[in-house]
């Protein structure tokens, strides 16, 4: 109760400074979407094995950003729902960017014990950098280290599992498209592999690639004045073996 209560004090704190910012700017720094996809697949991983539902809740400002993400399955056999909060600062002419997040993976209609932080629960803690790149230099590069939660060895340490992308983002034609590699750093050790109840890595149990693919997008035109950004990407997974075809809508 404790817990609960902190953190209600810090939402109620967190609303009163917003609605203060809000009442002193003419563009409101809050945004709200939702994006539907075919599939959700993340860094490789395919999540749900069915069309995704996506909202996003954010506040950014001078530089600043915190915001909320979901994605949340269509499949009521094996659904698969998550449940995000992050928090990133943006510097260098938006350049570099540093990002805290919780994911947060909940099991359909059970107790997940949201606000008990400890490597028991579905809580994973990462952070990140990334390189944004630059309109004459569409090139992109993030690190990703998970330094807490539910990720780790057969021995109960955290593993600190290492994600590194490069992709190279340009325009042809006015169409944004994009080339992106994936790998992963921690691999799964002997142990983990050989203990009597295994433990796979968090991105695969090999170093590798683990998200290769292209993606392109373009506006779709619904009527004169409403129009939905529609993005496609083809995903493969060469670690694993896997090839996705993924479409996507934002609203």
């Amino acid at each position: 109760m404790k817990k609960i209560g902190l953190f209600i004090l810090s939402i109620t704190f967190i609303i009163i400074g917003f609605s203060s910012i809000l009442n002193a700017q003419d563009e409101s720094p809050i945004s709200a979407n939702v994006d539907l996809y075919s599939r959700y697949v993340w860094r490789g991983t395919d999540f749900g094995s069915s069309p995704s539902i996506q909202p996003c809740l954010e506040f950014s400002k001078s530089g600043i950003t915190i915001g909320a993400w979901g994605a949340y399955t269509t499949n009521i056999n094996a659904p698969a729902q998550e449940a995000d909060i992050y928090l990133g600062y943006t510097f260098l002419n938006d350049m570099l960017s540093i990002t805290f997040t919780d994911y947060f993976f909940p099991t359909d209609g059970a107790d997940n014990d949201y606000f008990v932080y400890d490597k028991n629960t579905a809580h994973v803690f990462e952070g990140s950098l990334s390189f944004n790149g630059t309109e004459n230099l569409p090139i992109g590069f993030l690190v990703g280290t998970l330094i807490y939660g539910s990720d780790y060895d057969v021995n109960g340490d955290n593993r600190y599992s290492t994600y590194v992308e490069f992709s190279y983002s340009p325009e042809i034609k006015g169409m944004p498209v994009s080339v992106f590699m994936g790998i992963n750093l921690t691999p799964a050790s002997d142990d983990d592999l050989n203990a009597l109840v295994p433990v796979n890595g968090f991105y695969g149990n090999d170093f590798g690639v683990c998200n290769f693919g292209f993606s392109a997008t373009k506006n779709m035109k619904i009527t004169d004045t409403f129009e939905v950004p529609l993005n496609v990407s083809i995903i493969t997974n060469p670690m694993k073996g896997n090839i996705f075809l993924v479409a996507g809508l934002s609203f």
